[in-house]
């Protein structure tokens, strides 16, 4: 593999720097599962070039992509080997299990990291995002303390209390994350942390457990040459600590959701760059609590490819990653989407029967993800649904649900 060093990425930038605008842009999209698939979509759609990577073949981006790179992403000389091979305009990306260390120095060569290098590498790590918002914003987040042993998370539990909700630094969708409620639970749930991390960081957070009434997620975009815009709050909820459904819009009162506008404003006026960000919330009783924060689409987002807003997350990002401008984001109808989970473990994709009941309805529609294999509670697809803005949510929830439960994988 030819060396990517300094000199290298310098001339890299200087030739980003010289002649004309090209139109179409390069995306290195790093992470190719369903989110990085329509995004690619929305991209291509934009007579843009998308290399796909992940760490496994045929991953949803991979499937319609100009081109593709399976490599280990935690491998620095493996992602400045196919930076090289590639030249991209743009690294996207798109999943937690990246050396993000490196992308400062494809940012200081000229190539745009996506929201920014800083935003990745803050957000992959639960620790530095936590402390930035809490300590150095002031943002109201739940009590928490970090461990890097099972004896240093025995003496976190104690400091915060029980019950707490522990969570890998590193991970996505709810990977080893776990609630203790009494003593005995504490190694089982370090065990399952350490199952669930991503990358090669042992350490976790334990934080205080938040009686939340509702969690919500506010899609906040990043404009080069505009104002911080929000779309409507999306409820969702959780099991196993992965998103089951969400819904737009999510109720909410206005002065709380004023606050978490200001609260998504500051950190990610903070963290640079643009784009859209998942920023995620707790609402209790007495108030809006700050809870994590994704520099990409987000996964809870995908309630808007059911029409419910003029532009759907992913065209949002693209927008705000080329510049081009986003006047205003209007939502046009309310919506539901609901995960279709797989149930057994298969080497192959398997096949889905019932879609022709879920199509009865001229307000539904479905994704299928096209993963190449299958395992329990893997995301294989979403339905949807969606109404006029009187529409009730719960009442699309409920079809949703129903909807889902019409689907069989074999």
């Amino acid at each position: 593999m030819t060396s990517f060093g300094k000199d290298s990425l310098l001339n890299l930038g200087r030739e980003k720097n010289q002649g004309f605008k090209k139109m179409t842009k390069t995306f290195l999209l790093l992470g190719s599962g369903e989110l990085g698939k329509e995004f690619a979509i929305s991209a291509q759609r934009y007579g843009q070039r998308i290399i796909a990577v992940d760490s496994y073949k045929n991953a949803p981006a991979m499937q319609i992509a100009d081109a593709f790179e399976v490599i280990n992403m935690l491998d620095g000389d493996a992602l400045e080997g196919i930076v090289e091979k590639h030249q991209p305009d743009y690294i996207v990306p798109e999943i937690e299990a990246i050396r993000t260390e490196k992308l400062y120095d494809f940012e200081k060569a000229g190539i745009q990291v996506v929201p920014s290098a800083k935003a990745t590498n803050y957000t992959m790590d639960r620790k530095a995002i936590r402390d930035l918002a809490a300590q150095k914003l002031g943002l109201r987040t739940a009590a928490y303390s970090y461990a890097k042993s099972l004896e240093e998370m025995k003496a976190a539990v104690e400091q915060v209390g029980i019950p707490c909700v522990i969570k890998p630094l590193m991970s996505s969708s709810g990977k080893g994350q776990s609630v203790i409620r009494n003593k005995a639970e504490i190694q089982q749930a370090w065990e399952f942390a350490q199952a669930g991390s991503r990358g090669d960081l042992a350490e976790v957070i334990v934080e205080a457990f938040i009686a939340f009434e509702s969690e919500i997620t506010l899609l906040t975009v990043s404009q080069k040459d505009g104002p911080t815009l929000f779309c409507p709050p999306i409820g969702h909820r959780q099991e196993r600590g992965d998103y089951q459904e969400s819904w737009q819009p999510a109720k909410i009162p206005l002065d709380w959701l004023k606050e978490a506008q200001d609260m998504a404003a500051k950190v990610t006026e903070e963290l640079g760059g643009a784009g859209i960000w998942g920023v995620e919330f707790f609402l209790a009783k007495e108030g809006v609590y700050f809870s994590e924060l994704s520099p990409r689409p987000h996964d809870t987002g995908m309630v808007t490819l059911a029409g419910t807003q003029n532009f759907n997350e992913f065209e949002l990002h693209l927008r705000a990653i080329l510049g081009l401008p986003i006047a205003e984001i209007q939502q046009l109808r309310h919506g539901a989407n609901a995960v279709i989970l797989a149930t057994e473990k298969s080497v192959s994709a398997p096949q889905f029967s019932g879609l022709e009941e879920i199509c009865d309805d001229p307000n539904t529609d479905f994704r299928i993800f096209g993963k190449p294999s299958s395992r329990p509670f893997r995301r294989m697809g979403i339905c949807m649904a969606s109404g006029n803005l009187e529409t009730d949510v719960n009442l699309l929830r409920k079809k949703v649900g129903e909807m889902k439960d019409k689907l069989k994988l074999h």
